[in-house]
């Protein structure tokens, strides 16, 4: 990912400027927060700043993908833990509501009868999870099955070694994402 994000940064002499980071530079200053507080024996300078941008950047995937997001969470079976924070699912529902009587006030009034529904599902384009990703491996992993990208290629299995790095489709290794075994980077 090459998107850089904005960060307010203050100057010694108190005036503001605007610094532009990574979303891996974003991460590091995040855990390096965290950390410091984490160990320090007195409460540290708040770094509010950074959870606002990553707040924002989780934001942002909601907004992209939220018909999908908020299907996925309906469609959750019992007991399966959400994806979602409360303050996520509240955000994405409200986005969902604000988006769909944006249409309807700005667009679909002015359409024929027929035309005055929209199918946020459709209209709002899926995560790609056939996309590849980078990652490390934390914990080794044996026997995974890497499904073949053409009809000409057939199924085979893979060993992810502690510490090596990948490239490879991101469903493939999603539950090993969400278990921790790996770090996409």
């Amino acid at each position: 990912m090459t998107e850089e994000l904005d960060l307010m940064g203050q100057d010694s002499d108190g005036s503001s400027e605007e610094v532009v980071l990574t979303p891996a530079e974003l991460i590091e200053r995040l855990e390096q927060a965290w950390m410091n507080e984490k160990f320090a024996p007195e409460l540290l300078e708040s770094k509010s700043e950074i959870v606002e941008c990553v707040m924002e950047q989780l934001e942002h995937m909601i907004e992209k993908f939220f018909p999908h997001v908020l299907e996925k969470e309906k469609t959750r079976p019992e007991g399966e833990p959400s994806s979602l924070s409360p303050e996520e699912f509240a955000f994405a529902k409200e986005y969902m509501a604000s988006t769909d009587t944006y249409l309807k006030n700005v667009a679909l009034k002015h359409m024929p009868p027929n035309l005055q529904k929209v199918d946020l599902l459709r209209s709002v384009p899926k995560p790609d999870l056939d996309s590849y990703v980078f990652l490390r491996v934390r914990e080794r992993q044996e026997n995974i099955l890497v499904e073949p990208e053409t009809d000409e290629q057939r199924d085979y299995v893979i060993d992810l070694e502690e510490g090596s790095q990948h490239l490879i489709r991101y469903k493939t290794i999603a539950p090993l994402v969400a278990s921790g075994a790996v770090q996409l980077i």
